[in-house]
């Protein structure tokens, strides 16, 4: 309908002024209506609105017998011209722009993708889904993150937070992952991974800058799980019980702060059965905040309590933090799902199948 208006304009006002007379002062709708295609379409659009106002008013000039009327017509045929031949070099502009906005934005969701990769749906017993909202208008990862390594008979994953916004955040969140998926492989045990990431970002980050990260680590046909806190929120465990958060002991300083005090890192361990499910996620979930200023209830909430599809928990629970905020997030929000499925060895799917499945995922979805 908004396509057809310049039309409506220039028709309906050559009808108009048929009826009514010359004397009505309507000799600018069909320059109106050439400035209107202008601003809402192409090239061609813009010349055929053109075309069919100076036609309309060329019909006007030929059948005028008073000289102003003769002179006004005149006018409107030349103001049409020219607000026609501006239009096209405006819609030319504007095409050219949307051509390298285009390409721009391709080449952003490639730079995310490579940064923030999609998880497996399934890795030996254990399975997964994840979901990831960014507050920065139109992107799709900002200084949260999250990754999943399967290294050595375990699955190992991290779920972290970098102090601050915009680019330096992504910018200290990719160090913090590409550094993870080597020593993933590389390392031992969860807290030589933290010191090897630790590290690196000593390095980068300045000396107020830190990352909050939450590591851990199960076994492929599930049973245990280790954690290691890093100044995290720590993980909600859903099983057959009232949902409860895992608490560690002590919780160690964030990575880039461990300076500031001589806290060990020391892993929690946890039974992790089958029907277990445990919940990892970043601030900008636990401390959204609605219109009244209530944080988000995250161990009460629908999505945790009703009853539970873990392939869909993470999106159903993204879609009703943006509810109870009202809004778009604040704050970027990382979450991200295990579960124990309880299979056997023989029914158990093979990890490099499943990466490549994991390849074709969107961001936002449990499933493959």
């Amino acid at each position: 309908m908004l396509l057809t208006l310049p039309f409506l304009i220039i028709v309906g006002g050559g009808i108009t002024r048929a009826v009514v007379g010359v004397g009505w002062g309507l000799q600018p709708l069909p320059v109106i209506g050439a400035a209107v295609a202008a601003a809402i379409g192409g090239t061609y659009y813009t010349l055929a609105a053109g075309a069919l106002a100076i036609a309309e008013c060329a019909l006007f000039l030929v059948g005028a017998q008073q000289l102003d009327v003769r002179r006004s017509e005149s006018v409107a045929i030349l103001a049409t011209a020219g607000v026609t031949a501006t239009g096209v070099l405006i819609c030319r502009a504007r095409a050219r722009r949307e051509r390298q906005l285009a390409q721009v934005t391709l080449v952003a969701e490639a730079a995310q993708r490579v940064l923030l990769r999609p998880v497996p749906h399934q890795v030996g017993a254990v399975k997964l889904a994840a979901c990831y909202l960014s507050a920065a208008t139109g992107a799709r990862v900002g200084g949260d993150l999250y990754e999943v390594v399967a290294a050595d008979g375990y699955l190992r994953l991290i779920v972290g937070d970098v102090e601050g916004k915009g680019l330096p955040a992504i910018q200290s969140a990719a160090s913090v992952l590409g550094v993870f998926r080597e020593a993933a492989h590389d390392e031992k045990n969860l807290t030589e991974i933290a010191g090897r990431i630790e590290a690196s970002l000593s390095r980068e980050l300045g000396e107020e800058q830190f990352v909050t990260a939450l590591f851990a680590e199960i076994p492929m046909d599930g049973g245990r799980l280790q954690l290691l806190n890093c100044g995290h929120p720590a993980p909600l465990l859903l099983g057959t019980s009232r949902p409860r958060f895992i608490e560690p002991e002590k919780c160690s300083l964030p990575l880039g702060l461990s300076h500031l005090g001589g806290i060990p890192r020391i892993p929690v361990t946890v039974p992790f059965q089958p029907g277990d499910e445990v919940l990892f996620y970043t601030d900008g979930a636990s401390e959204a905040r609605n219109k009244a200023g209530e944080f988000f209830p995250l161990a009460e909430c629908d999505s945790v309590n009703a009853s539970r599809e873990p392939d869909t928990l993470v999106d159903r629970l993204a879609d009703e933090v943006v509810r109870y905020v009202g809004h778009a997030p604040d704050d970027d929000v990382a979450l991200l799902l295990v579960y124990q499925n309880g299979l056997g060895p023989a029914q158990q799917r093979t990890v490099p199948d499943l990466w490549r499945k994991a390849s074709r995922r969107p961001a936002c979805k449990a499933g493959p």
